[in-house]
Order: C-alpha cells, then structure tokens, then sequence
C-alpha cells in the first residue's frame, strides 16, 4: 500500500477502489476463459463445474421463486467452490466434448455437498433446461458482490458530517477512537482476557477489535459481547465474510435463547438454522396462506390472460393489480414482524446490503472472522452502523485475492489489520489457548503474539503416548527428494516426499495401536500447502489397505481447508526441496501458522531443511524445534 495513502481516509479508500477493480478486471477474464477455453475436466478439477448432473424436482419456494434441485452424478470427491447467492449458468455437452450454453442465468439458493437448489429466472428457463441432453452447470463471473462493493466504498467517501464520516475518519485517519467510563462488569465463566475483553467492547464509543489466535474462545467472547449489548441496545446486527461463520455465531446466539433473523439461505443448513431464516419465518407467519393464495392467483391470473379478448383482458387487469396491492401489503406487514421480533439480525457482510434491510440502520455491527474479509465488504456492513466491533486474527489467512497485483497492492490487507496496526489502543488479545500442547504453542506465541499465549492447565503437557516428543522435524535433506510443478495446475508436488508423510502416519497409528485409536476416536490431519500434494497424499490413503478402518479419522486438505478445525494429530508435508533455496508462498507465514496450531497433541512436519531454513521463519522453526523437539534426520535409502 503506498505509504502516501496511510492516514489519509480518503486516498485510501480510493487505492482500495483501484485494488478491488483490478481483482474485478481479472477474475471476469478468468470466468470467461474457464467458459470459453476450458475443458470440462478442468472446471471440474478446479471445483467450478458439476458433469453431469442430475434434475430433481421444481417448485415454488416460499418466497414465490421458481426452483430446481441439481445433483452431480460424478467425481463426488473433488472439493467445489458453489455457494450460496453465487449464480450459475448451465450447459449440454455433445458426443465431442463441445458445450452449448443455455440461455439464462441461475442464483444457487442452497448447497450441499453433491446437491444444489437454484432459482430459475422463469418458467422458460426451466423448460429449456428439461429438454437439454447431457447438462452440467458450472460458476457464472459474480458482478454482484464486486457492485455492492464498489457502491459501499463510494458511500463512504463520499459521507459528510454523519456518522459514517465519523467512522471513516476513526477506523482510517488520525481521529481518535473514544471509550466510555463505564463500571466493569464481572463474568465469573470467562477467564480474564476474555472479560476484559467484552468490557471493553461495551465501553467503545466506535470500534474495538477482538483478537483471537487459535483456540482463544473467540467466538465464546463474542457471543457474550451480544448478548450483553442487547442489555443495551434493542437490536444489533452479526455479520461474516461466509454463510458458515454467519451460521456459526447465529447458532451460539440461539443457544442462548437469543431470536435470531438470518437473513440469505445459510450454506449448510440444518434443523436449527433452517427455523430462524427469514424464508422459514416468513412461511410461518399467520398471514403467509393468504400472501400464498394470491402469489397463486396471480399466476393462474396471468397464465388465462394469454388467452383472453379485449375487453376481458382489462377486467383481467384490474383483478391483478388488486392481488398484487394486497399482496405488497401483506409481505410490508409480515416484514415489520419478523424484524421487531429479532433481537439480532445475521448475513454475511456483502448479504447487509440485500434489499430486506434496506433503509435499515443498527446501533452496533459485529463482523466475525474480520481478518478474512475485504475492506470493501466489511464498508458495506458498516454504513448501517453506528459503531462496530471487529473479531478475527490476521494472523492467519487472508482474504483470498486472484490477482497477484492487486495482492501486492495491499488488497489483502484486512481493515481490521490496519486498525489493530494504527490503534493498539481499541484492539484487545485474547491470550488463553484450549488447544494446543505448550510445546507446540510456544512456537506461534513468540513469531506471531509477542509471546503473549498461555496454555490452558488442562491442554498444558496433554499428549496421547508417554514420554512422547509433541513437536517433530522429519529432516529430508539429502534425500534427494524432487519436487516439481504440474502442467495443468501450476502447483507443487513432491510424490517421494508424500510417500514419507504416508508411511509416518501409518507408523504413528501403529505406535499409538489400532484398536485404541477407534475406541477414543483419536483423530489426523495431513496437510499441505499444495493442492497437488494434497490429491496426490489422498490417493496414496486411499491406495493403502491399512487406512481402510480409519478413512473418517483421517482429513487430507490444503491450509485454506483446515482453517477453523483441530486434529489430535497433525502431519505437515511441506513439499518444496531445490538448491536455490526457493520456496514460493510458503513465505506467505500465516498459512504456516494455521498449519502448525491446527495440532492438539503431536505435530509431525516432514520437508527439507536445507531448502526451508534460508528462510528467517523456518531458520528459528528448525532451531526451535532442535531445542524443544526432536530433528530426525531421513535417511536417502
């Protein structure tokens, strides 16, 4: 970010606008090669298609919206990147591999891991699609999201003497942030970091930061900071940058006995979720069978006015703007309830700008796993806001950005880690941790939170075997082990290197014993930071007998798959080994600090040191390791 903007409210919402239209520029190219050039088993590959699929059942959902529920009959265990609100498109494929493209696009309103349901933009749409041959759909380039965004951000420069200008000017400029003196209050269940932190939230006049590292009870202490502004405030709003984390925190919300309206289908869907959506909602309101009934009418009305003269055709008319009168009365009243009966409203942070919350405006705004959402989505949320209180690490992942100019640009950089860079005064660290072995904690603690992290008493010296090492280097240096690039993909993979993580997850599990590894459940992560490492360690498991009884206590993902879980067991298959010493976006060290504090109780790393250690981070990781650890060196036989 040039250093002319920082400071300057203005220029800096301006580079973020120039940032967001390049990654905008970039990945409508990108959609329109993928729809143009590329194969079908690429898009596949890429999690950006289902071929072929199947057609279930259409309806009218309750919102009066025509839908299809979609199958994929093929490749169930390549990761897809559908979700819900993103729109699709849908094609046939012939005998010679050549797609034909319908003509009309889809919103997918629910998904599930092999199933979908998407709303249809008519009833011609899903005639045509019935009588397509062979169909597959596949992502279509999302300008909505990137049209809310640029929309947000010009709202906010252009405020003026408001509150958003307030705002604006604190979270990016030279204004300073306010507290209110207020009496502490005592919270006998939280430990200290975390009641200091909810006291803190409440006293901040227009933003606070809650930094949680791994395994902190981050979303415990947001969940307390709610529930007690609502003492405060009739109705506060809950945003994330994903429908899960949305669904994460609303479901904690409603476990204490908070009503909760989740405005957008969550992505995963459950029973208890399912009930607060404002489409369940709004389909239990007592007025919903009469709005239903003239939804219906209103079809058939139009349907026989095709068929109709003149004169019959106008009385037609009048009938329908009646039902539709009366229909716009019934969904403002149903509305109005279900909004002055939640006490917490719930969307993803680009949902705040859908059209059930317009002209709506709250008190406070909390954005959930901040560090992982643009700034240009985290504007959006809070220009219906009067404050707002920040939750995440941006110590961890980043928001993912396709274009590596708009990344080195700074498009990455998370408003919250630009707050809790410019104002350590409104940011608060949450320093105990319920996961992680301490030896495996220390590491993290003095790289990435200036040593600040405890270890609970009861994860302190946990381990699984005795007189165990928690912390492992399998040392290939001089093994001459060769990574190399793949063709298609462009990412790493070292096949000699994953054989070694294969059999070092079979020799663990034999130390720890088959049988008792069932009866307690103990579980296993491997992880690598390439995606070609990745499909390659999962076909090598499945390959191998041995793993069959444990196939469900085994994940195989990248980084970015493993952000927010936790495995007894962690193995960590780095992959890059060359004489230059080059080691790619492994310099990228938040996704090592994900990988590495995903462990619980033993964490095995396998990579060469020779390579990795010209790097400062993994210089003083192998020499931590050597001091609290062990470095075992594999043998080039």
């Amino acid at each position: 970010m040039p250093k002319d903007t920082i400071g300057n409210p203005f220029a800096e919402l301006q580079h973020q606008y120039e940032l967001l239209q390049m990654e905008y520029a970039f990945e409508k190219e990108f959609y329109q090669q993928q729809t143009e050039r590329a194969g079908i088993w690429k898009k596949i590959q890429q999690g950006v298609c289902w071929h072929p699929v199947m057609q279930g059942k259409s309806y009218y959902n309750s919102l009066d919206q025509l839908v299809i529920e979609i199958e994929r009959r093929e490749h169930k265990e390549t990761e897809h990147t559908f979700e819900h609100g993103r729109p699709v498109c849908f094609f046939t494929s012939d005998s010679s591999g050549k797609l034909t493209y319908l003509n009309f696009l889809a919103t997918i309103s629910y998904v599930e891991e092999d199933r979908m349901i998407v709303v249809l933009p008519s009833s011609g749409a899903l005639f045509e699609l019935q009588q397509a041959y062979n169909p597959g759909v596949q992502l279509y380039f999302d300008e909505t999201s990137y049209k809310t965004m640029f929309q947000g951000l010009s709202q906010v420069m252009q405020a003026k003497n408001n509150r958003l200008a307030q705002l604006r000017d604190t979270l990016l400029g030279k204004a300073p942030a306010g507290f209110r003196n207020l009496y502490p209050v005592r919270f006998p269940w939280l430990n200290p970091s975390q009641e200091a932190a909810v006291n803190r939230v409440l006293a901040a006049k227009e933003a606070h930061v809650v930094h949680g590292p791994p395994r902190t009870s981050k979303t415990t202490t947001l969940v307390e900071a709610v529930y007690e502004t609502l003492h405060r405030e009739n109705q506060v709003m809950v945003c994330a940058q994903s429908n899960i984390a949305v669904d994460w925190i609303a479901e904690k919300l409603t476990d204490r006995g908070v009503p909760v309206l989740r405005i957008g289908n969550p992505t995963r869907v459950n029973d208890k979720m399912l009930s607060f959506t404002y489409e369940r909602l709004f389909e239990a309101h007592p007025a919903y069978p009469e709005l239903w009934g003239i939804w219906k009418a209103i079809r058939e009305t139009q349907t026989s006015l095709r068929r109709k003269s003149r004169e019959e055709k106008d009385t037609i008319r009048n009938r329908l703007s009646r039902l539709r009168f009366r229909a716009t009365e019934l969904e403002i009243q149903m509305d109005t309830d279900l909004f002055s009966e939640a006490r917490v409203i719930a969307c993803t942070l680009i949902g705040s700008a859908n059209r059930v919350l317009m002209n709506r405006h709250f008190t406070t705004l909390f954005i959930d796993e901040a560090a992982q959402a643009l700034d240009a989505a985290c504007w959006v949320a809070i220009t219906k806001a009067d404050r707002v209180v920040l939750a995440g690490d941006h110590q961890q992942l980043p928001p993912t950005i396709k274009c590596l100019e708009a990344t080195k640009g700074g498009l990455d950089h998370t408003l919250m880690q630009k707050i809790a860079g410019r104002k350590p005064e409104v940011v608060s660290l949450l320093t105990i941790q319920y996961r992680m072995h301490e030896d495996i904690m220390r590491f993290p603690s003095r790289y990435f939170y200036r040593n600040q992290l405890i270890a609970a008493p009861e994860v302190k010296n946990r381990g699984i075997l005795k007189y165990d090492t928690p912390i492992i280097w399998l040392d290939t240096a001089g093994c001459h082990f060769e990574e190399s690039r793949q063709t298609e993909s462009m990412s790493r993979i070292n096949k000699q290197e994953a054989l070694l993580t294969v059999l070092q997850l079979q020799v663990y599990m034999e130390k720890i014993g088959k049988d008792r590894v069932l009866e307690e459940r103990i579980d296993f992560g491997v992880i690598s930071p390439y995606k070609a490492q990745v499909h390659y360690l999962r076909r090598l498991v499945r390959q191998e007998p041995f793993f069959k009884p444990y196939r469900k206590l085994i994940a195989i993902h990248t980084v970015d798959g493993f952000q927010g879980q936790e495995r007894d067991v962690i193995l960590i298959s780095l992959v890059r080994a060359n004489e230059a010493g080059q080691i790619g976006f492994l310099t990228d060290l938040r996704r090592m600090n994900v990988a590495m504090t995903r462990a619980k109780m033993k964490l095995i790393m396998i990579g060469d040191g020779e390579t990795l250690t010209v790097h400062r981070f993994y210089k003083e990781l192998y020499q931590y390791v050597t001091k609290y650890g062990r470095i075992i060196p594999v043998s080039p036989n």
